[in-house]
């Protein structure tokens, strides 16, 4: 079993920033790590991912070269640092695990989620 919790979301106005904070629990050796979202009325979507490694990472298309995700194993922790905020980032973001590289951007069963935190962008 693995326990995750997410902190760091708040207010934010645009062009600002926010690291948001993943602590894992339990058993994540060798896991991947991700970072989804929602917005209201929307699906959730994948953001980033980071191999046990930390040596390999991904993001989708839409926060390229404004997020980094990083992880530190010796505190069981991921983060995403978000740079350069806009209101369309508004969402409760969501921290996953994953034993699978493949499947650490799906929302597919299998893995575990953390409880969400609410980031909003907004003047």
């Amino acid at each position: 079993q693995v326990q995750l919790v997410e902190s760091g979301g708040g207010l934010v106005q645009p062009g600002g920033s926010l690291r948001l904070s993943c602590a894992a629990s339990g058993r994540t050796f060798g896991y991947c790590m991700g970072w989804f979202r929602q917005a209201p009325g929307k699906e959730r979507e994948y953001v980033a991912a980071i191999r046990w490694s930390g040596g390999t990472t991904r993001y989708a298309d839409s926060v390229k070269g404004r997020f980094t995700i990083s992880r530190d194993n010796a505190k069981n922790t991921v983060y995403l640092q978000m740079n350069s905020l806009k209101p369309e980032d508004t969402a409760v973001y969501y921290c996953k695990a994953d034993s699978s590289w493949s499947r650490i951007t799906t929302t597919d069963d299998g893995g575990y989620w953390g409880q969400g935190t609410q980031v909003t962008v907004s003047s």
